[in-house]
């Protein structure tokens, strides 16, 4: 059993912090999930309501994973942690500490960041740098996993960390299964850009969601730009703006994305081999699905299929 402590300090954001605890509490065989506080103390929230959490700080030491949400917390915007908060989060015993939105700003000024990659809010990004300025904040990610610690933009960028790790830990299939049951998408690169220009199109027939259906029946088959750009009878400038502007990547990143989700997929719920798991998925060759498999995840095929097999 996993366990993940939750820390909630003053004016903690009440969307990260339900979402978090929703998401991994609904794998309650996989994870035990707390929400702690300095002495326990009743945290307001941002949505505003208090909340009393059961367990003190005291929960971090022998944490698998923190977890700090968004937060107002006013030390933290200014540079600064009280004592028993520090001492917490630089005496964990946790192998993974993450944050969601302006969380890490907590983290940073635990020193944790120092000479690391990583993200928050795009508006807070001035504020951050001024205070912080040994992190090497990207204020143009959905998130950022640099091992063990991991940071995240915004909002919604919390629920996409949230699947990452859930992915990382029991593969696709688990992470999937809560993203349906969340009704969210299953995935969305961390490396995508924060800003989204127009994510519901403001006329369906200016949309390229039918060239995306269509490819995504066809994901086995050599795709091509202007056959997707076809489909929704746009030239391929339009139709590579377009899709830039509704999904936040080019056309070429979203397949690619989508041929490596089907083939973890394949390589999760069958026995088929790895040049089959490459064809079906779209690669063509074994080779070509290990060199993507590596790029996007860091392990070979094999190495997967051993690690997040279903039963």
């Amino acid at each position: 059993m996993h366990r993940i402590a939750v820390l909630a300090l003053e004016q903690s954001v009440a969307f990260d912090i339900g979402s978090s605890t929703h998401m991994f509490a609904r794998l309650a065989d996989r994870y035990e999930v707390v929400v702690c506080s300095p002495d326990r103390r009743p945290i307001p929230t941002t949505g505003g309501f208090t909340i009393a959490p059961e367990h003190g700080l005291e929960a971090l030491k022998d944490a698998d994973t923190v977890l700090v949400p968004g937060t107002h917390y006013q030390p933290a915007r200014e540079g600064w942690l009280e004592p028993a908060v520090l001492e917490a989060l630089t005496t964990t015993n946790a192998s993974r500490i993450m944050s969601i939105c302006t969380g890490a700003f907590v983290l940073a000024a635990a020193g944790l960041l120092d000479g690391r990659p990583a993200t928050t809010h795009w508006r807070t990004t001035d504020e951050f740098q001024r205070l912080y300025p040994k992190v090497r904040l990207n204020p143009d990610v959905l998130f950022i996993d640099d091992g063990d610690v991991l940071t995240s933009a915004g909002v919604a960028a919390g629920i996409d960390l949230c699947l990452h790790v859930i992915r990382s830990d029991h593969g696709s299939e688990v992470a999937n299964w809560i993203a349906r049951y969340c009704v969210v998408p299953a995935w969305r690169q961390g490396g995508q850009s924060q800003f989204v220009d127009r994510p519901v199109p403001s006329y369906p027939d200016t949309s390229t969601a039918l060239a995306r259906e269509w490819a995504l029946e066809r994901l086995q088959e050599p795709l091509d730009l202007a056959a997707m750009a076809g489909q929704v009878r746009m030239s391929v400038r339009t139709f590579t703006r377009r899709f830039r502007a509704e999904t936040g990547m080019s056309p070429g990143q979203w397949l690619t994305q989508q041929r490596v989700d089907r083939a973890r997929h394949l390589l999760e719920s069958t026995d088929l081999p790895i040049d089959q798991v490459a064809s079906h998925a779209g690669f063509g060759t074994g080779a070509a699905l290990r060199q993507q498999l590596a790029a996007s995840i860091g392990v070979s095929p094999s190495a997967y299929r051993q690690t997040f097999r279903s039963a």
